[in-house]
């Protein structure tokens, strides 16, 4: 188990959660940011510093978000668009730097109004 980014998260890329994570395990794409399922250790450090609340212990996903547990841990698993391969476990996120791409699904997500 992990925790999770979900919707609210499109689009804003605050990074507060960013600064707070010890493990340096979420990492940046376009649209929103992802947590690393094989890198967090469920800490929740990340959590209380979402200014929008997007993050979740995966199995607390609100009803109808839980497409999204499985786009964070496609962002690791999948090759990107633009890429050759995937990007499993970098070993942080600060040395990679931001990714600039999404999973096909967040990359084409329109929240609901």
């Amino acid at each position: 188990m992990t925790f999770v980014i979900g919707a609210a998260c499109v689009d804003v890329l605050d990074r507060a959660c960013i600064e707070e994570c010890p493990l340096d395990c979420i990492y940046v794409g376009d649209r929103m940011a992802y947590i690393n399922p094989a890198e967090c250790t469920d800490c929740s450090a990340c959590e209380p510093a979402c200014p929008v609340e997007a993050i979740y212990y995966e199995d607390d996903m609100p009803a109808g978000e839980e497409v999204f547990v499985v786009e964070n841990a496609r962002f690791f698993e999948a090759v990107l668009p633009g890429r050759t391969s995937a990007l499993g476990d970098p070993g942080g996120a600060t040395n990679l730097g931001a990714v600039g791409v999404d999973t096909a699904y967040v990359a084409s997500y329109r929240p609901e109004c």
